[in-house]
């Protein structure tokens, strides 16, 4: 069959090409067309438009890079029309994603959704024209079930594909073998995840650099966004000493004592990791006022979304700054009682989500629904 997907973000590039991987297994003569990264290229996906040139975040950046989102989307359509898919996988990214399922639908194709768009957060209208685009939804949230349950559509939760790729993982290394790899000291880590997008990284990691003066014990290294050049680390750094590395945030994890983590999936895939950590987000002034008029949950970060309580600190806007991040990551360092208790959460958190398998049993439910 000929499999049209399209995925926007680092996060959706690593899920896709899982759920691509496995699809393969079921269908032999599988074809993928794709906007999405170098992950699902290398599940033998055509790549239309890589993530890198699709991140755009915020309402003011939104705006202000509207015409190029717009072109985009036309050329988006044109190629579905030409390409003829079997079916039309959209991996979140809601606000290109949606616009495309309304228009792949009133065209006759198939439409699956893998990874809701956080609708239960913010613009909960939305599930109406889910309802009427989506022929499936496959979830990955425990809550998002009895969600979409209110409004009498049936969804298939699946559990979480984070859990698949970190089982999928290499043989872990030991902190020596790390350091050698990556020609650092063998001293204790905090890892820094400053995000994927520029205008966040260019606000969340100053303000983490400037923390890292108080813990000259420990060494601070940046997790490089694969779509985000050295140079663009570099100039922030603006001189500083802090080793960036690529292509190993999970490896960077493991050998980590603390996380410093801008809200996002990394959240998560920290917690999966056993890792303390305190979630950080700051936007530009419109985009937060917007957004805090708008969002309807208690919590920014998914671990306290799942869990439905903050097991994780969130130092959100006005609060993220380098005295309270200063207090907060020696709480993590220092406090026996409150980093074990953060860990006990974390296994909590992995029941909830279900447990490996996720990609595997996506890919078998959409085939099964394609063939009947």
């Amino acid at each position: 069959m000929r499999y049209y997907i399209i995925a926007g973000e680092a996060s959706g590039d690593l899920h896709a090409s899982n759920l691509m991987k496995h699809l393969k297994q079921k269908d032999a003569d599988a074809v993928f067309r794709c906007w999405g990264g170098d992950l699902m290229q290398q599940q033998g996906g055509d790549i239309v438009k890589h993530f890198r040139d699709l991140a755009f975040m915020g309402f003011a950046e939104v705006i202000t890079n509207l015409q190029t989102i717009l072109k985009n989307i036309e050329f988006c359509k044109k190629d579905i029309l030409k390409y003829k898919p079997d079916v039309l996988i959209l991996v979140d990214y809601p606000g290109f994603n949606l616009r495309i399922a309304n228009f792949a639908k009133i065209n006759g194709f198939k439409v699956f959704y893998y990874i809701s768009p956080q609708i239960w957060a913010w613009k909960e209208s939305r599930v109406h024209q889910i309802k009427r685009s989506v022929d499936a939804m496959f979830t990955i949230l425990p809550f998002e079930e009895n969600f979409y349950k209110k409004y009498n559509y049936p969804v298939f939760f699946v559990g979480h594909p984070l859990l698949d790729a970190i089982a999928n993982r290499k043989e872990k290394l030991s902190l020596s073998d790390f350091c050698k790899k990556h020609q650092l000291p063998e001293k204790p880590i905090i890892a820094l995840l400053p995000g994927s997008r520029k205008q966040e990284i260019k606000k969340m990691l100053p303000v983490m650099l400037e923390t890292s003066k108080n813990y000259p014990e420990y060494q601070f290294i940046v997790a490089g966004a694969p779509s985000i050049s050295l140079d663009f680390y570099k100039e922030i750094l603006n001189g500083k000493q802090i080793p960036i590395i690529y292509g190993a945030t999970y490896d960077l994890l493991e050998q980590s004592n603390a996380a410093l983590v801008t809200s996002g999936t990394a959240t998560l895939e920290t917690a999966l990791f056993n890792i303390p950590e305190v979630v950080c987000y700051t936007g530009g002034t419109i985009s937060y006022y917007i957004a805090r008029a708008l969002i309807k949950v208690k919590y920014i970060s998914l671990v306290n979304l799942i869990m439905d309580k903050e097991l994780v600190k969130e130092l959100i806007q006005h609060d993220f700054n380098v005295t309270t991040l200063n207090k907060e990551l020696n709480k993590l360092l220092n406090d026996k009682i409150y980093r074990e208790n953060m860990l006990q959460g974390f296994k909590e958190l992995k029941t909830k989500l279900g447990g490996e398998g996720a990609s595997q049993r996506a890919a078998e439910k959409m085939y099964e629904l394609l063939k009947s």
